[in-house]
């Protein structure tokens, strides 16, 4: 009779220790799933031409500031400094701007090199403070103290527009791209009724 109750006993204990041991080895398992590395997200999506450029501009005048003597901030920043910031990049220009006194003054191509000085181009300016501007406000900056867009900033961009234009001999045109935009519309209504047509005229 002992040695009965021995052997259940001993079976009890072993069973008990078997659904403990499985138990265990559920709950150990249950773990498994959360110790696996989480799927890599994705990557951001590429930036435009414009806004990559945007942001070096941004970067450039950024240093700028910190190179500045004496120090300059941001909210300190004015239309007085943008100019020397654009006058600054003259000497990083490529583009030849020829003095009232070079021979070659007004030529748009000139038949010789001059030690006339390079410059930045009025286009790569006005394009500049284009995406500065704008840099600017999408980077916490308000509108009505935006130095980018200030008076004294678009009078010196006229000015260098004029004078490179004469220097070089060209002509800046403002709405070349909407008498070309207009150029579809204009070509569907040369047969209109109150309009003659080319044939008429040979």
């Amino acid at each position: 009779m002992l040695a009965m109750e021995s052997a259940s006993a001993v079976n009890s204990y072993t069973s008990a220790s078997t659904t403990t041991t499985s138990t265990s080895d559920n709950h150990h398992h249950l773990h498994y799933p959360l110790l696996e590395p989480a799927p890599p997200s994705p990557p951001p999506p590429a930036l435009s031409r414009y806004e990559s450029q945007k942001r070096r501009d941004w970067n450039t005048f950024g240093q700028y500031l910190k190179n500045h003597r004496p120090p300059l901030t941001l909210s300190r920043c004015s239309g007085a400094h943008i100019l020397e910031f654009l006058r600054y990049l003259d000497q990083f220009g490529k583009t030849k701007v020829h003095t009232s006194c070079c021979p070659f003054f007004g030529h748009p191509q000139p038949p010789a090199p001059c030690p006339c000085p390079l410059r930045q181009a009025w286009g790569s300016l006005d394009a500049l403070i284009g995406r500065l501007r704008a840099a600017f406000e999408e980077n916490g900056g308000h509108p009505e103290t935006n130095p980018f867009g200030t008076r004294a900033v678009r009078l010196y961009l006229r000015e260098v527009r004029d004078s490179q234009a004469k220097a070089r001999g060209i002509a800046y045109e403002k709405k070349k791209r909407k008498k070309s935009a207009m150029a579809p519309l204009k070509k569907h209504q040369r047969h209109a009724p109150d309009e003659p047509t080319d044939h008429s005229a040979s």
